[in-house]
């Protein structure tokens, strides 16, 4: 496996075309200029040479010489702390694990009805629409003092939070005015230079 890895000269990063979890590790990429070679695979198009690497047959895999990684969370913090500018992890250890707890959180009351949206099971996904928009409609008022998640700069957090809110009409999800503030918010991600480009072509095309 590691001798696959090592000859690569440059990170390389395997990804789908449009789960929001991979489009997590593009943001990283692109906020910090990565010089990486990106895949873009299908699940049921793996390359021989992505199965040797990956023990558990998923796409996401990122490959930088000798280290194979293939968790986004553990992926977007090697890259955070391997390219330290600019930095998308606070400094302090409090405000760190403040920020870890948040993605957290993230990942298990959003990221996990993801599959159940996208399944073509009508009941499931109606309930997983219902329980994205009622999440998000009561963590509103958390965008409401500050410019990012809970922080006055952008983080780690947001890299998560882009994907999703980028892909609520495509989920056939729309928010409350209540929750106004995050659509603001959301606008105010993709607006970002490096949230553009790292879009793949069939994300730019769900909210044409």
């Amino acid at each position: 496996m590691a001798s696959v890895a090592n000859r690569r000269s440059v990170m390389v990063l395997y990804s789908d075309t449009i789960s929001p979890v991979g489009h997590c590790v593009r943001i990283v990429l692109a906020e910090k200029e990565i010089n990486v070679d990106i895949n873009f695979v299908t699940d049921v198009e793996l390359p021989e040479e992505l199965s040797d690497l990956n023990p558990y047959n998923s796409v996401l895999t990122l490959i930088d010489r000798e280290l194979i990684l293939y968790d986004a969370q553990i992926i977007m913090e090697y890259l955070d702390e391997r390219f330290p500018h600019p930095p998308l992890m606070p400094v302090d250890p409090v405000s760190r694990a403040n920020n870890r707890q948040l993605r957290f959180r993230v990942l298990r009351d959003l990221y996990s009805l993801v599959d159940d949206l996208e399944s073509d099971n009508e009941i499931a996904a109606a309930n997983a629409r219902k329980g994205m928009r009622d999440n998000l409609t009561a963590v509103a008022p958390a965008f409401s003092h500050k410019p990012f998640f809970m922080a006055d700069e952008h983080s780690l957090v947001d890299c998560c939070m882009a994907p999703l809110l980028w892909r609520l009409d495509h989920y056939g999800i729309k928010l409350p005015m209540s929750a106004n503030v995050i659509t603001d918010y959301g606008k105010r991600l993709f607006e970002r230079t490096a949230f553009q480009s790292s879009l793949s072509e069939q994300e730019s095309e769900l909210r044409l």
